[in-house]
């Protein structure tokens, strides 16, 4: 059965329905009134200690009972959101939901649209870029943005000044310093691109411009191989090829490692590497630097993202208008938001946070006293807007780590890759009843 067969056979709707105006605006007076009612909400989440946030709901709202479930996170956590949508029982009001899974759960037209519930009058609040990812191709609002992962460089400054490199401001000027170093200690390497992480690759396609693609409901536009994939793939295929830099997996224990060894001199990674990293590598505390990624052009900087997740009201739930206000509340109220950076230590995509001083002024001990905070929140303001992800992003992972992920690691023609990830992408998606042009 194809993908689209099941999802018609899951929902009422198909994904062409997605052409229907949203439904008329929830009134104030029926807001109250199921704000007042007693009434339990499921929330499924993995964030640690989510409770502290959920109490202040409940504190405001005395009637509306929430009951937290950590339902695991990643694949499990899709794989239980899958079978309960498929099942038509057991599915949560509300579910945390990663930002390139939404248009997975959108196609199954298993998220409920938040316009009605007031969800546009809060667009000014999230960074520009997450509220494009939380926005569907009819103008749907699919969820509420809650943390983020800009991408930008952790660097060991001791390595940087031992071996006289300057912190790259350019591609180019990386492929140098790789080059340099590697030369002066075959042992040190300038950074790890990780063979087997496509969340990271695809973070490094949305900074160099590429444009792999773009949804429309059940048409999909494919370019994997696009001129900035093969750029992308090119460039990195090349380092490799040259073992000036290392393709070793990553969160693996060699990895951790590594870091404490000093075998990487730099970490491409999201805002959340910092806070990571700290707690993995305590060995070198006060030895690492942050700086924004190195750029294809200096004179226009951008970045990509690499992570963060939302709150999403699901399909099926008896109770939306409580869970729509529950997921606004959640990342809209002044003190939840500001938890989220100070207890679950996310990186936020509310800009009332990333302009507080009491967090962009944060100098971190591990980083030599430098304000990471704010150096990510000035990167946040780079993010490209035009992003988007498949409504099948297990398979682009997989097809990404069997075709370029393993011709890094192989030292091979990794941008000639980008061919065969694109045309087992084409060929999974047409199977899978959606209608595909490639880029």
């Amino acid at each position: 059965m194809t993908f689209l067969a099941v999802l018609t056979g899951c929902s009422d709707s198909s994904p062409s329905d997605t052409d229907t105006a949203p439904a008329a605006p929830v009134s104030q007076a029926d807001i109250d009134k199921a704000m007042t009612t007693p009434t339990t909400l499921t929330f499924w989440t993995w964030v640690p200690d989510i409770q502290q946030q959920v109490t202040l709901f409940q504190q405001k709202y005395p009637a509306i009972k929430v009951d937290v479930v950590n339902a695991g996170q990643g694949a499990d956590a899709y794989t239980k959101l899958r079978t309960a949508l498929k099942a038509g029982t057991g599915a949560p009001d509300v579910a945390q939901i990663e930002y390139q899974y939404i248009p997975t759960f959108s196609i199954t037209n298993s998220l409920v649209d938040l316009r009605p519930y007031g969800a546009e009058a809060n667009k000014a609040k999230f960074v520009d870029w997450t509220w494009g990812q939380v926005t569907g191709p009819k103008g749907e609002i699919l969820a509420y943005p809650q943390d983020t992962g800009p991408m930008g460089m952790l660097y060991r400054a001791d390595i940087f000044d031992k071996y006289g490199i300057e912190v790259p401001e350019t591609w180019d000027e990386f492929a140098a310093a790789a080059r340099k170093l590697h030369a002066a200690d075959p042992k040190v390497y300038l950074t790890n691109i990780s063979a087997n992480e496509p969340a990271g690759w695809h973070g490094l396609m949305w900074q160099a411009g590429s444009k792999a693609y773009t949804v429309n409901g059940a048409e999909v536009g494919l370019a994997v191989n696009d001129e900035m994939s093969k750029k992308v793939a090119g460039y990195w295929g090349g380092l490799a090829g040259e073992g000036v830099v290392s393709t070793d997996p990553d969160f693996t224990d060699n990895w951790y490692q590594s870091f404490n060894s000093g075998k990487y001199a730099t970490w491409l990674t999201a805002a959340w590497g910092p806070v990571f990293l700290s707690g993995s590598a305590k060995s070198t505390a006060g030895k690492w630097r942050a700086a924004p990624l190195p750029q294809w052009d200096a004179t226009k900087p951008v970045s990509g993202n690499w992570g963060g997740s939302t709150s999403a009201v699901i399909t099926g739930t008896k109770n939306t208008i409580a869970a729509a206000k529950f997921a606004e509340f959640l990342n809209t109220d002044p003190a939840t938001t500001k938890m989220f950076s100070t207890v679950q230590k996310f990186f936020p995509a509310a800009k009332a946070v990333l302009a507080d001083p009491e967090f962009t002024g944060q100098k971190s001990e591990f980083f030599g006293g430098q304000e990471v905070n704010k150096l990510f929140a000035e990167i946040s303001g780079t993010v490209d807007v035009g992003w988007q992800w498949p409504p099948f992003l297990d398979q682009a992972s997989k097809d990404w780590t069997e075709t370029t992920g393993k011709a890094l690691a192989d030292k091979a023609d990794a941008a000639a890759a980008t061919d065969q990830w694109q045309s087992r992408l084409e060929t999974y998606a047409k199977d899978q009843g959606f209608t595909v042009t490639a880029g």
